[in-house]
């Protein structure tokens, strides 16, 4: 597995600055426009892009010097869990190097021919979706497999994706002459400059249909609705979401589909409360057998279990049984359940249990907070007498 540092040849030390540079020097040498579809040139382009908007992100930068990769793509922002493709590759260049303008390689760094109106036709991916997916508890300590139905773009099944009336490929852009760009000429005090931006008549595609098609009104695209599936890991919270690639909306007149955002939404339980990775449950308990001691069942995810309730437990303290919790998203190592004890107190009592408890009133001992600190004498142990009237 390639590493991220080596991969733009930069020290683990970098700066923000180093890598930045390392990284553009890298995507000129390998960028697609400039090595005649070399599929060597593409696949390390690829690598070189993941890299930097990993390493230029302070977070993810983070996560992956602690976790690696998997631990890049689980923090905020991060995801690429459908693979990483040539068009989020370029994509990455165009927005820290492009200017925003729409411009070519060729545009931007020179030493390319112009294309011309019969060139490649260009393809603007489709919109990313959003969704949410409400979660159990039960789904994030064990991982589930999730489908839900989403509502996206599709190709236009009477022009096939292309937009046009009679299906077939649209003629080239008459604004830009299929380059899928236009020069504008302005004029300020320090003279006239030109900017390159995108065509306004074809968004940047180079064709444009003259005659579109009825259904789509040259779209290429039209409504549908959808099911996907969803693998959720165990260990996620509210905060991660994942990433399906390339299957949210289609683009424009055959573009490559965008991506669907899986907002995750882990709801509240009504039993366990959440700290962490690791779980609490309050579970009441009788007066005696907090004083006795005893064997109780409680609840967990997966079912119940026995714990032991030691002889003299105040109400507030904790048990801790391992490996009941949540498991870490990374480590995969399970949290624990805390067991939160709380005596209970009854509002009605039969006649003997208020004998017995009135009995026991005239033997016990005060309350530490009140309890005398001059000592009156040696008296029997409070337990040993609370046993005493309950077991006789």
């Amino acid at each position: 597995m390639s590493d991220y540092y080596d991969t733009l040849g930069v020290s683990r030390d970098a700066d923000a600055e180093q890598i930045k540079k390392a990284y553009r020097k890298l995507a000129m040498k390998y960028h697609p426009d400039r090595n005649n579809g070399s599929e060597d040139a593409e696949r390390k382009f690829k690598e070189v892009s993941e890299a930097y908007e990993v390493l230029k992100d302070p977070q993810r930068r983070a996560r992956y010097d602690r976790f690696g990769k998997e631990g890049a793509r689980s923090a905020p922002g991060g995801g690429f869990a459908g693979g990483f493709d040539i068009q989020d590759a370029i994509e990455i260049f165009m927005r820290d190097f492009g200017g925003g303008g729409g411009a070519s390689f060729e545009d931007l760094f020179g030493g390319g021919r112009r294309r011309s109106g019969g060139g490649r036709r260009r393809t603007q991916k489709g919109e990313a979706l959003r969704v949410r997916l409400p979660l159990e508890l039960r789904d994030v300590v064990k991982g589930t497999t999730k489908r839900i139905r989403v509502a996206r773009l599709d190709p236009c099944g009477d022009c096939s994706g292309a937009g046009t009336a009679d299906g077939s490929e649209p003629p080239a852009c008459s604004n830009c002459g299929g380059s899928g760009q236009e020069r504008v000429a302005q004029s300020s005090m320090f003279g006239q400059f030109v900017s390159v931006n995108t065509c306004r008549a074809c968004g940047g595609e180079g064709r444009r249909a003259t005659d579109p098609c009825r259904t789509c009104g040259g779209e290429g695209r039209v409504r549908g609705e959808h099911e996907v599936e969803v693998e959720v890991p165990a260990g996620v919270t509210s905060e991660n979401y994942i990433t399906l690639r390339g299957q949210g909306n289609i683009g424009p007149r055959g573009g490559p589909r965008g991506d669907i955002m899986v907002l995750l939404e882990v709801r509240e339980d009504e039993r366990f409360h959440r700290e962490g990775n690791h779980l609490v449950v309050d579970v009441p308990v009788t007066f005696a057998q907090a004083a006795l001691g005893a064997t109780i069942r409680v609840p967990t995810v997966e079912g119940e279990s026995e714990v032991e309730v030691p002889a003299g437990i105040q109400s507030g303290q904790a048990l801790r049984l391992r490996g009941q919790g949540v498991p870490d998203l990374e480590r995969r190592v399970r949290g624990d359940l805390i067991v939160r004890i709380r005596v209970w107190t009854p509002q009605e009592l039969s006649s003997r249990q208020e004998e017995l408890l009135r009995a026991l009133l005239q033997e016990e001992d005060p309350a530490p907070e009140t309890a005398p600190e001059d000592g009156a004498g040696e008296r029997r142990g409070f337990w040993s007498r609370v046993k005493e009237a309950f077991v006789s």
